[in-house]
């Protein structure tokens, strides 16, 4: 009988360029228009289970405008970034308003078997502390992502 040999290890796709998220992540233009809003700036860094970043993973965000609405055509409320070879993503935004504001996110990566969802609020409350951004400074805040391990990062069912 005949030994099979086995073929090398494949990573699962869908596997991104770096244009990919080129230039989407900033929302405080329209059509070469400022929107409405407070300008403010979310950086972050992800990392997985042993803490290492990861490399252009893929973040889509999505938002209300300063009046809580989704529905607004003068601000898209969407955007897109790829973190870079130190797993830091950035986004230049305006604060959403509405009751509990926040910002929606979804993480694309080579080998993930599904996409990850998350939200990020501004102020504590009956929210994991996992998922408040912390303020670094006049309209900067932070918003770090574990995908895994000690301090995991809650995502929710698609």
């Amino acid at each position: 009988m005949k030994r099979l040999v086995p073929t090398a290890e494949m990573t699962l796709g869908p596997f991104f360029p770096r244009e990919f998220a080129a230039g989407a992540n900033d929302l405080t233009q329209l059509a070469g228009k400022p929107v409405e809003g407070e300008v403010i700036e979310i950086t972050g860094t992800v990392t997985q289970l042993d803490g290492k970043p990861l490399d252009n993973l893929v973040l889509e965000m999505w938002q209300a405008d300063a009046d809580g609405r989704y529905d607004n055509p003068a601000f898209l409320g969407w955007g897109r970034a790829a973190t870079d070879a130190d797993g830091v993503y950035s986004f230049r935004t305006i604060r959403p308003g509405g009751g509990a504001p926040s910002i929606h996110f979804l993480l694309l990566y080579s080998g993930l078997m599904r996409q990850l969802q998350t939200v990020m609020y501004f102020e504590p409350g009956e929210h994991s502390e996992r998922l408040v951004a912390k303020k670094e400074g006049e309209n900067r805040y932070r918003f770090d992502i574990r995908l895994r391990g000690e301090g995991e990062t809650p995502f929710f069912e698609d």
